[in-house]
C-alpha cells in the first residue's frame, strides 16, 4: 500500500497554502497569525501520522499559541514519551509546512522514505487545543490530515499543553504512568498532592488560600475541573478565568514578569499569595504586595530554588548518594547562583538559553532541576533514581527516612516527567509552604536579587556576534569581550553579557552589580 496521493492533493486543496508564506518550526512549534495556519494543521495531521508509524507510537498535536495574543494561534507535535519533537522531524515539519500546493504530495513522499516509515503500520494520533475563538477549527484540520492518511485518532478537546504531553506519555507506556484521561491526571496530581501535605504540622483551622490569574486561558478550565481533587488542601480563588477579559491580554505570567505587576482583575492584600499561568499553564510565577504596597515578583530562579532546596533536605534525611543539579542559563540572576552553591550545597551549571538545552543537561543527573526565569521548567528524575526511591519507600524501616522517601515519591508523581506544567509546579511550591511552614515574604527573602538590567540594540547583522562558554562569552568580533571584562571589574558582584538573538536581527544585553 503506498500513500494515496490523489486523495491526498485533492484533500490538500481544502486547506491550500497561501503561495509565498514560509514558517519556521521553533522549540514553539509553528506560530503565527491565526488566518494563515489552516494549511500547517492539515499538512501537521500528515506528519504526524507518518511520526506515529515510524516510532509505533502514539503521537500527540497541540493547537496552542501559548502567551501570544488571542489572534494568533500555533501547533506543537509531542513525540512518545511526551517530550519535543526530535530536531530531524523539525526539519522535516518545516519542509512540509513550507511545500509549494502543487509540491506537498511529492514532500509528503520524500520524508517517508527519507524517515523509513514503514507505510502498512497501524497511526494513532491524539489532539488537544486551546481556548482561542480560532482553535477549534484549526484542531478539525489536523484531524482532516490526520484521517486522509487513513491514522486513528482521539481528540481530548480543551486541554492544556501539559496534560495533552501526559495522555501521550500514559498512552505509550501502557497506562503504567497513570490513566489517559483528564480525570487520571486529577487523581494522580491530587493523590499525590494530599499525601505530601499530610506530613505537615499546620494546624487545620489554618486553612490554606491562594488566588491564580488563569491568564483569561485554559488554565481557568482545567483549574476549576480539578478544585474538589485538591480542595482539602488548598483553595483557589480564580481569576481572569475567561468569562470575559481576553486571553492573556494584561494578564498572565508573561505579562507579570515582563512588566513587574500585577495583572488587571486581581484585588490584591498585602502579603497574599497570588500567582500567575501562561495562556496554555505551562509556566508559572507568584508574587505578592507588602504591606507599603510594592509588588514583589517570585520568578523561575526562586521557584527551582525552594524546589531544589527541600529536595536536597529529603535527600539528605534518607541519606542516598543520589545527586541533584540545578540548570540555568545565563540569565539566572547571580544571587540566585551563589545561595545554591554556597548556602544549599546545590550544584549548578549553565547551558545555552532554550528549554531544549535546559531538559538536556538536567537529563544528566539523578534529580534534574531547571526553571527559565519566566516560570517554564519541572524536576527531571532519572529511571534509576526514581526506582531507587519508590523502593526505599517501601523498604525503609527507620521513620523519619520512610517518611523522606515517600515524600520524594509524592514529588516524583507531582512533576508531569515530560514538560514544564503550572498545575504541577503550583501543586509542589504549595505543599513545600505548607511543610516547611513558609510564608511568601520568607521564601522571597531566601536571597535578594541583585539589581540587573536587560536590553535589546538592533543591529544590521546578528551574526557578526558568536559566543561560548553557555552564551557567557563572546568569540567575535574580537576585541568586545576584552571591552565587556574592563567594565565589568570596576563594581562589585558584577557580570555582564550580550548575545544575538535567535530569531531577529537583535543582539540582547545583560548586566547586573550590586547596586543598580
Amino acid at each position: 500500500v503506498d500513500m494515496d496521493l490523489h486523495a491526498i492533493a485533492e484533500y490538500s486543496a481544502l486547506h491550500a497554502k497561501p503561495s509565498g508564506l514560509v514558517l519556521q518550526y521553533g522549540t514553539a512549534g509553528f506560530r503565527t497569525k491565526a488566518e494563515h495556519l489552516d494549511h500547517v494543521m492539515f499538512r501537521m495531521g500528515l506528519l504526524a501520522v507518518l511520526r506515529s508509524k515510524q516510532t509505533k507510537s502514539t503521537i500527540g498535536v497541540m493547537v496552542t499559541a501559548s502567551h501570544n495574543p488571542e489572534e494568533d494561534n500555533g501547533v506543537k507535535l509531542v513525540d512518545p514519551l511526551g517530550e519535543m519533537l526530535a530536531p530531524s522531524w523539525e526539519e522535516h515539519a518545516t519542509c512540509l509546512a513550507n511545500a509549494e500546493e502543487q509540491d506537498m504530495p511529492r514532500v509528503l513522499m520524500d520524508i517517508s522514505v527519507k524517515a523509513a516509515v514503514n507505510l502498512q503500520q497501524d497511526a494513532f494520533v491524539v489532539i488537544g487545543r486551546d481556548t482561542r475563538p480560532s482553535s477549534e477549527k484549526l484542531s478539525q484540520s489536523v484531524i482532516d490530515g490526520v484521517t486522509v492518511l487513513e491514522g486513528q485518532f482521539h481528540d481530548y478537546g480543551l486541554v492544556t499543553t501539559p496534560q495533552l504531553h501526559y495522555m501521550v506519555y500514559c498512552r505509550n507506556t501502557s497506562g503504567q504512568y497513570g490513566e489517559a484521561t483528564v480525570k487520571g491526571y486529577y487523581q494522580k496530581l491530587s493523590k499525590a498532592f494530599m499525601e505530601l501535605t499530610k506530613q505537615a504540622l499546620c494546624s487545620e483551622d489554618e486553612y490554606r488560600s491562594l488566588k491564580v490569574d488563569c491568564a483569561n486561558g485554559i488554565g481557568a478550565l482545567k483549574l476549576k475541573e480539578m478544585e474538589h481533587y485538591i480542595s482539602q488542601g488548598l483553595s483557589v480563588q480564580l481569576f481572569n478565568d475567561g468569562t470575559k477579559g481576553k486571553l492573556n491580554h494584561l494578564c498572565g505570567a508573561d505579562f507579570v514578569k515582563s512588566h513587574q505587576k500585577p495583572p488587571q482583575g486581581m484585588e490584591m492584600k498585602s502579603n497574599e499569595r497570588c500567582c500567575s499561568f501562561d495562556g496554555d499553564a505551562d509556566r508559572i510565577v507568584y508574587y505578592y504586595l507588602d504591606v507599603d504596597g510594592h509588588f514583589h515578583l517570585i520568578d523561575g530562579d526562586k521557584i527551582a530554588t525552594l524546589i531544589s532546596s527541600f529536595l536536597k533536605e529529603l535527600l539528605l534525611e534518607i541519606g542516598e548518594s543520589l545527586n541533584i543539579g540545578v540548570v540555568q542559563t545565563a540569565y539566572a540572576n547571580g544571587s540566585s547562583t551563589r545561595y545554591l552553591e554556597e548556602v544549599m550545597k546545590v550544584p549548578v551549571c549553565c547551558t545555552k538559553t532554550g528549554v531544549k538545552h535546559l531538559h538536556h543537561k538536567a537529563q544528566e543527573f539523578d534529580i534534574g532541576v531547571y526553571f527559565e526565569a519566566n516560570g517554564h521548567g519541572t524536576v527531571l528524575f532519572s529511571k534509576a533514581a526514581e526506582t531507587k526511591i519508590r523502593q526505599l519507600a517501601k523498604e525503609l524501616e527507620d521513620e523519619k527516612r520512610k517518611a523522606a522517601a515517600k515524600m520524594l515519591e509524592n514529588v516524583i508523581d507531582l512533576f508531569n516527567q515530560t514538560a514544564g506544567d503550572a498545575i504541577s509546579d503550583m501543586l509542589v511550591i504549595e505543599a513545600i509552604l505548607t511543610l516547611k511552614d513558609l510564608t511568601i515574604q520568607q521564601w522571597d527573602a531566601l536571597y535578594t536579587d541583585l539589581p540587573n538590567r536587560q536590553l535589546k540594540v538592533k543591529v544590521a547583522d546578528r551574526q557578526v556576534i558568536s559566543t561560548t562558554d553557555a552564551e557567557r562569552r563572546v568569540v567575535t568580533p574580537s576585541g568586545l569581550q576584552e571591552a565587556i571584562n574592563d567594565l565589568v571589574k570596576k563594581y562589585k558582584l558584577s557580570r555582564a553579557f550580550v548575545r544575538p538573538s535567535g530569531t531577529e536581527d537583535i543582539v540582547r544585553v545583560y548586566a547586573e552589580a550590586d547596586s543598580q
